[in-house]
């Protein structure tokens, strides 16, 4: 063992640090039981109450509130948040919770919430949620959880789990305020690719929205249309080629059945329609997979993609009377009419859109690294591994 640390029932932790239970340093306290609050008490406009789908990792979701009187708040009192609660779902994924923050200040929670408050002084209430949000820490919650089929906590049993505390409250602090720190970071990147991404689709909207001058074709006359021969279990781990199924996920296998320009989509199963891909170079494809392919010499193979991407799903929808279509008939895709301007302003649509698409990419990317990291910096930073003192 690396000196200075030592082995404890949380795992290895620094020799300074010290394990206690929840109960040690927080008051926890169980929602209303059913009896004192019912839906018939819920008002449009009032104080608002959290529950179990309301709990999200960076915090409280603030939709579909239900709410109650200021004569049901009176009544419920003994129930009130305040910033720096944290709250557990008892029943069900009783591994999720949230941290009260100032905009929930005062708001109430539910009967199948579990509502822990750090002694004050005692702890960093960031710091602790984080610990929460950890999954190591996850997995001894959903181990302790009592009931099969629906995993359940009480008071004792979360006063029960064993926590990890940095000695002072400075160093406890500085972790939480590292992981905040790359939870802003997170954040902000998820808000700059929801923007990207809703200029995208307007641009979208805009330049493939047909125009006067634009010609018309059904996509049997401007392309072939052709099903694969492979199987899902075909795919091989690390093949060669890619492998088209009906997933947005592109499997991979040692073979290939088409090599060029090609429009995929699934013509069966949870993709129904929605699934479409484009490819360029060798690959294969799956038995219900539809390509379409050899586009006659007028037609840039991306701005196709992007027009049928755009407006496949809706045609189809339109074709049937239910809320879901069960598969993809070939003239479906056939009957399909096609707007398209000449080739040049085609090719120029096309790379308009295809720079967002790759802008969009490297964004989420970049996004992934940075929750990687994160789970990186929450092993090194709630085990003492680094220290930030």
């Amino acid at each position: 063992m690396k000196q200075g640390y030592k082995q404890t029932d949380v795992g290895v932790i620094p020799q300074d640090w010290n394990v206690k239970t929840v109960g040690e340093f927080n008051n926890v306290k169980t929602g209303p039981f059913g009896s004192a609050l019912h839906q018939k008490d819920y008002v449009e406009d009032g104080t608002p109450i959290i529950t179990v789908e309301h709990l999200g990792e960076q915090g409280v979701l603030h939709h579909n509130l239900p709410m109650v009187s200021d004569k049901d708040k009176i009544r419920l009192s003994a129930y009130l948040l305040e910033k720096q609660d944290i709250v557990f779902s008892r029943v069900g994924s009783v591994d999720r919770n949230s941290m009260i923050t100032i905009f929930e200040d005062g708001w109430l929670f539910s009967g199948r919430l579990l509502r822990l408050r750090p002694n004050k002084g005692e702890c960093n209430a960031k710091y602790l949620s984080y610990y929460f949000h950890h999954e190591p820490t996850k997995q001894r919650i959903r181990g302790v959880a009592v009931g099969q089929t629906m995993p359940s906590l009480n008071t004792q049993i979360l006063k029960d789990i064993k926590v990890a505390l940095p000695p002072t409250l400075a160093e406890q602090t500085a972790i939480a305020a590292a992981l905040s720190d790359m939870d802003n970071l997170i954040a902000g990147l998820e808000q700059l690719i929801a923007k990207k991404k809703a200029i995208k689709q307007g641009a979208m909207q805009e330049l493939l929205r047909p125009k006067e001058g634009w010609s018309q074709e059904p996509i049997k006359s401007i392309a072939l249309i052709s099903t694969g021969a492979k199987n899902t279990q075909d795919k091989i781990e690390n093949g060669i080629y890619p492998f088209f199924v009906r997933s947005e996920v592109v499997e991979r296998i040692n073979s290939y059945s088409f090599d060029g320009e090609a429009v995929l989509v699934a013509g069966d199963g949870v993709g129904t329609g929605k699934v479409i891909h484009y490819a360029k170079g060798k690959f294969d494809y799956h038995q219900r997979v539809y390509k379409i392919s050899d586009f006659q010499s007028n037609i840039h193979g991306f701005f196709f993609y992007l027009f049928f991407k755009n407006n496949f799903l809706s045609r189809i929808m339109q074709m049937t009377a239910k809320s879901s279509v069960d598969s993809v008939r070939r003239e479906m895709i056939a009957d399909m009419i096609i707007h398209f301007p000449d080739f040049n302003e085609q090719e120029r649509i096309a790379y308009i859109l295809r720079d967002m698409n790759d802008e969009i990419m490297l964004l989420e990317s970049n996004l992934d690294k940075y929750k990687l990291l994160k789970q990186g910096m929450m092993q090194e930073l709630l085990t003492g591994k680094t220290r930030l003192v």
